[in-house]
């Protein structure tokens, strides 16, 4: 017989502090609903808890009835992991705690928090943490998956500045892991994503970031000017972060009028240092060609986030990998594919990498690609849902002409792309580490609406301190 939870969403609500919505609730269809909109799920519960102990009692509800638990922070998943079909939506949403201590330059941060709203607030005090380049996305998978943002060559990884977390496991317990408590789960979820549990705070390193130089700079996208700023963001000092987006240009009312449509490189660059050194990292961006719209500026590290549009949910075909290069043939390619795309807007992203997040060693932490140089993130936004399989071929082809010797890929830019792709996020030993980890603390599998890693066969001993809830 089919174990449902319709029943039980009355003892949910008298037990919880947190909501409880279910099919027949207004604002269900709202709750339910994540990023990529043509994830259209139908869970039998959305419980958003008030607190880790209501974490606790959610996941062990989900474990004692079989029944398939989604864990949701900001709900950006490509995949749609943040909603389940007839399961329970675990949504962090109101876990909004933020204890700052600016003296020390640490942060404990619920996972119900997003990246924007964190970084306003550390920015008050003149610091930052290195998050992604999107403020509405959720903290708790972002960090899970590694962070790779605006200062990932000034300050690497978010997983670089994680120092804690606690985190409900599948048997209901609350867990502080750290470098002494728990050190496999903390090696496996820096990187590793939620494969281990629920993550409910964390515990950041915060640095020193005021004002920066940043902002974008519109290029005319040739062959040259592609292959020379992804040479000028590698030559670049450590303190810039720099990311290339060609595509056609959208009709921004700072372009000239008649740009729009044409190809460009749309860069997004931050340096985080001196700001007279600052105005003289960007000039070489500046001297590729004329721009057709400069936006650089000093500016509060906040600022590079922009206001978020609740309402944008776009329809895209996306790929993620890692090259070794991008010279003056792949950015050909790169033309010739986005040239001949139909989609609304077909983009090539490219993220220069190095810096602080290359200095720490790859089997340090689950992001293994330390020694990846450039990260390629290929996309087609379109309007029409019946043209997806058209833009899906579209983006495999050019991922295909793009690709070179480094196999791997970023999980969280991974889409529901199949278990070898997933594979690629942790290579070599990283994905039989993992494995072990994962049986040692989900050996049933309990969180697996994610870049899934499956329990071995063999588990270890339980062994360190946990904290009741």
């Amino acid at each position: 017989m089919t174990i449902t939870l319709r029943d039980s969403i009355p003892e949910l609500r008298a037990e919880l502090r947190g909501q409880v919505i279910g099919p027949d609730d207004a604002g269900y269809d709202q709750a339910r609903s994540v990023f990529v909109p043509t994830v259209d799920r139908r869970p039998a519960a959305i419980v958003r808890p008030r607190d880790a102990g209501e974490v606790a009692r959610v996941v062990t509800l989900a474990r004692d009835r079989g029944l398939e638990l989604a864990v949701r922070s900001g709900g950006h998943s490509g995949a749609g992991h943040g909603v389940s079909d007839g399961g329970i939506v675990l949504d962090l949403a109101l876990l909004k705690a933020l204890e700052l201590d600016p003296d020390r330059r640490v942060a404990w941060a619920e996972t119900g928090l997003t990246a924007g709203e964190v970084t306003r607030a550390a920015g008050g005090h003149g610091l930052a943490l290195s998050f992604g380049d999107t403020g509405s996305v959720g903290i708790g998978g972002l960090t899970l998956g590694g962070g790779v943002g605006y200062l990932v060559r000034k300050h690497g990884l978010t997983v670089d500045s994680l120092l804690a977390a606690e985190i409900v496991t599948a048997d209901g317990r609350l867990l502080v892991t750290d470098e002494e408590q728990h050190p496999d789960l903390y090696w496996a979820i820096r990187g590793g994503g939620g494969n281990f549990g629920v993550a409910t705070r964390f515990r950041y390193r915060l640095q020193p970031v005021g004002t920066v130089t940043g902002g974008m700079l519109f290029l005319p996208a040739t062959p040259d000017t592609i292959a020379s700023f992804v040479a000028a963001a590698e030559a670049a000092p450590d303190e810039l972060s720099a990311i290339a987006n060609i595509m056609p240009a959208p009709p921004l009312p700072f372009l000239p009028e008649e740009h729009h449509g044409t190809l460009v490189i749309m860069g997004m660059l931050v340096h985080a240092g001196p700001l007279e050194d600052g105005e003289r990292a960007v000039a070489p961006f500046r001297a590729l060609a004329k721009p057709f719209a400069d936006l650089v500026r000093r500016m509060p590290y906040p600022e590079i986030y922009p206001p978020d549009d609740p309402d944008y949910r776009p329809l895209a075909a996306a790929r993620t990998m890692f090259v070794d290069r991008v010279g003056r043939a792949d950015a050909e390619t790169i033309v010739e594919r986005l040239s001949c795309s139909t989609a609304q807007l077909p983009v090539a992203q490219l993220r220069v990498l190095g810096g602080a997040m290359a200095a720490v060693p790859a089997e340090a932490t689950a992001f293994a690609h330390r020694a990846s140089r450039i990260m390629v993130n290929v996309a087609a936004v379109f309007g029409d849902p019946d043209e997806a399989s058209g833009h899906e071929a579209w983006v495999d082809a050019t991922a295909a002409a793009l690709r070179q010797s480094d196999d791997g890929a970023y999980v969280n830019f991974l889409g529901d792309e199949g278990e070898e792709r997933v594979r690629a996020a942790y290579p070599g030993a990283t994905w039989e580490r993992l494995r072990a980890v994962k049986e040692r603390y989900d050996p049933t599998n309990l969180f697996r609406l994610n870049q899934n890693i499956p329990p071995r066969a063999a588990a270890g001993d339980e062994s360190g301190a946990d904290r009741p809830v």
